[in-house]
């Protein structure tokens, strides 16, 4: 008997089917076993009767819970969150008395003197503002002047010259400032902490 009658019976199958290895021969067709995984299940629990005075007892608990939350929050609703940048810190209440001057009087010559002083300088500061509208007046109406004889001589010209000029945008100025800069300065590197309160 040859080789090939013996093994007629067998079939080949590939490692995609069967994951034991991969070629194997088998006999029989191919049929694995799959298990489920343990779930530690256990049977229901029976509900237990509950007395329907007790229910009713505790829905009516749970109500006046509820409306004493009501009425606390209508209460506090009324009342505003305090803004301690506007209170006074106690310690400067107790410190009153020493940090209050004592002002002396002033007589009716100084209080003249005073206020012939606000008057003038009103009236210098009235003086400044209306020659700076003239001046810009007399800027804008050269300008416009000058616009018109460019169109007359040329509208090319014109049509140039009336034109943004893309180059001084963004302005930048470095202005005066309040204080001079201090040479050297190291500034302070930190973390910002915020120490306000929170109010719910």
């Amino acid at each position: 008997m040859s080789l090939i009658n013996l093994f007629s019976r067998l079939s080949f199958r590939s490692s995609v089917v069967c994951p034991l290895g991969s070629r194997s021969f088998y006999t029989d067709k191919y049929l694995p076993f799959w298990t489920t995984p343990c779930l530690l299940a256990e049977p229901l629990k029976k509900k237990k009767r509950i007395d329907p005075a007790i229910i009713k007892a505790r829905e009516e608990r749970r109500k006046k819970r509820l409306e004493k939350q009501i009425r606390r929050l209508e209460k506090n609703a009324r009342q505003l969150k305090p803004i301690e940048e506007c209170e006074i810190p106690l310690v400067l209440i107790n410190e009153k008395k020493e940090r209050q001057r004592q002002v002396g009087t002033i007589n009716v010559e100084e209080l003249e003197k005073r206020v012939l002083l606000e008057k003038k300088w009103a009236l210098y500061k009235k003086e400044q503002h209306l020659k700076d509208l003239k001046m810009l007046d007399r800027i804008a109406y050269s300008q416009q002047k000058a616009l018109d004889e460019l169109r007359n001589v040329s509208e090319e010209l014109y049509q140039e010259a009336i034109q943004i000029d893309f180059h001084l945008i963004p302005f930048e100025s470095v202005g005066p400032v309040s204080t001079p800069a201090i040479e050297n300065y190291d500034t302070p590197d930190g973390d910002y902490q915020d120490i306000s309160k929170k109010w719910d």
